[in-house]
């Protein structure tokens, strides 16, 4: 309400790190039992602006206040003492305790000296029953799903009395019914005054999540949407400061030769389940499917990771039979993982020593790495990628999720290959970045490769595909053209309904 003192008040925040300038005078308003969503490209400050209320950095300028006043937080202990808790994407939990245990780690109550097992369990019961999580409080957290860990970490926010929670992407490793099902957890603590601060790139959620949307762009404010005035496009243009209409433009290259074909392919997952098709020199060919189709794990076959146990592969009409990753990478085809920083990069390396590494065997002299060779192809890749890196040595971790991909994308391409194979090629990064994908995908089909993608993104399947392929339980349920792509069809195939697709 208009006329009421925000819960939270975040004035003229600046932030710097050494040669890049995080936050500038950044405003940001909370209301109590308030659903209010941070969107931005990134490396727009999103992340920096949480860990600062979070307690994990502190601002260099600025105030924060709550209830009207001014408070230093100067540590994650701080943060929780006044009621603000951060659930980070790639959630903090020990598998190998139970519920209880991770719900009450570092807060553990004590009796007469004794850790307090009872209270620990009664109390965490109550706060499961809160989130809707209907598992016994001594369940390991090893056995539970992503979904349902996701609502233990809210469970543990709520143990600490939060009045603020924020949510970094809950939803990038969420199946559509566990990303509906925290929606109503979402709803329910709303509905009980605590106050939400929900960061994601899938503008749908934020849509229809959102009482208010406050867009920041180059760490400074760029907006506030409110109500009816948050829609799709208008959050776009405050994020990248253009239009979306050019967004999915594509321009479809007549296909060539068959480059990939496969024939009755058997892949180790599903190995009941045969799968032919093919893609032509050109073609930029989507697979769709709900979580658990075998989409990734088909990828993982042509590229040699989990070789097939049965069928047949050839690349532009030899056989593929890769038994290892570096088969596959001789033989033309590359892939770049789903997650990308446990199987595409090596973090503690820089960009030029990422950006090489693929070319490592060819581009030796006598044995040694060719550094100055090295350094050229970093450079090269940068500019082509339009990678945001102060330099080639600035190691990888600390780029944005945007540019991270980006330097996965360069070291294959440096390799010239003729099937380029990508598995959620825009998960988790922004806007800005997601188009610079698209038009690479583009150009190097207009060159004549062969790509193949993988997307859970539905928008992304039915903008870029020149066909799509659905998968449901490891088969391959139906094939759609573009002018055959749809939203009800690419659904009805994926849940195995192929009479009313």
């Amino acid at each position: 309400m208009p006329d009421a003192q925000p819960l939270l008040k975040i004035s003229a925040i600046g932030k710097q790190f050494p040669g890049v300038r995080a936050l500038h005078d950044v405003d940001l308003t909370l209301n109590q039992g308030e659903v209010l969503s941070l969107v931005g490209e990134n490396g727009a400050g999103k992340s920096t602006m949480m860990k600062i209320l979070a307690g994990v950095h502190t601002p260099d300028e600025g105030t924060i206040e709550l209830d009207g006043r001014a408070v230093q937080i100067g540590s994650v202990r701080e943060a929780q003492k006044h009621g603000i808790a951060l659930i980070h994407q790639e959630l903090n939990l020990s598998d190998n305790l139970d519920i209880a245990a991770n719900i009450f780690l570092g807060n553990e109550p004590h009796k007469f000296g004794v850790l307090d097992r009872k209270r620990i369990h009664e109390e965490s019961a109550g706060y499961l029953k809160r989130v809707g999580l209907g598992f016994p409080t001594d369940t390991l957290v090893a056995d539970l799903t992503i979904g349902h860990q996701q609502l233990v970490e809210i469970s543990k926010a709520l143990s600490v009395d939060a009045r603020i929670i924020i949510m970094d992407e809950p939803t990038s490793s969420l199946s559509q019914k566990e990303s509906e099902n925290l929606f109503e957890v979402i709803r329910d603590l709303k509905s009980q005054g605590i106050a939400i601060i929900y960061i994601s790139h899938r503008l749908g959620e934020v849509m229809e999540l959102s009482d208010r949307v406050a867009v920041l762009r180059d760490g400074e404010n760029a907006g506030e949407l409110v109500g009816d005035e948050i829609t799709h496009d208008a959050m776009v243009k405050l994020m990248v400061g253009r239009d979306l209409s050019q967004f999915y433009n594509r321009t479809a290259t007549p296909p060539g030769e068959v480059v990939l074909e496969l024939d009755r392919l058997r892949t180790p997952v599903h190995p009941g389940d045969e799968i032919s098709f093919s893609v032509r020199s050109g073609e930029i060919v989507g697979i769709a499917g709900l979580v658990g189709a075998g989409r990734t794990e088909l990828l993982q076959t042509i590229f040699g990771v989990t070789p097939a146990v049965g069928g047949t592969m050839k690349l532009e009409g030899r056989e593929l039979n890769p038994k290892t990753s570096m088969e596959a990478i001789d033989s033309g085809v590359v892939l770049a993982p789903e997650d990308r920083k446990r199987h595409g990069l090596v973090l503690e390396m820089s960009v030029r020593e990422n950006t090489s590494l693929a070319r490592l065997r060819q581009d030796q002299k006598v044995g040694m790495i060719d550094f100055r060779g090295e350094a050229e192809l970093a450079e090269k890749t940068i500019k082509k990628m339009n990678v945001k890196t102060p330099h080639a040595e600035q190691i990888v971790q600390y780029l944005s999720g945007g540019n991270q991909q980006k330097v996965v994308l360069g070291k294959w391409l440096a390799m010239n290959p003729r099937l380029l194979l990508l598995d959620e090629p825009t998960r988790g990064i922004d806007i800005g970045s997601k188009q610079e994908i698209y038009r690479l995908m583009e150009e190097l089909a207009a060159s004549g490769v062969a790509v193949l993608f993988v997307s859970s993104e539905m928008e992304e399947v039915l903008g870029m595909a020149d066909r799509a392929l659905i998968m449901h339980e490891g088969a391959i349920t139906g094939e759609l053209s573009r002018d055959q792509l749809s939203e009800e069809a690419i659904i009805q195939l994926a849940t195995g309904n192929q009479a009313a697709a």
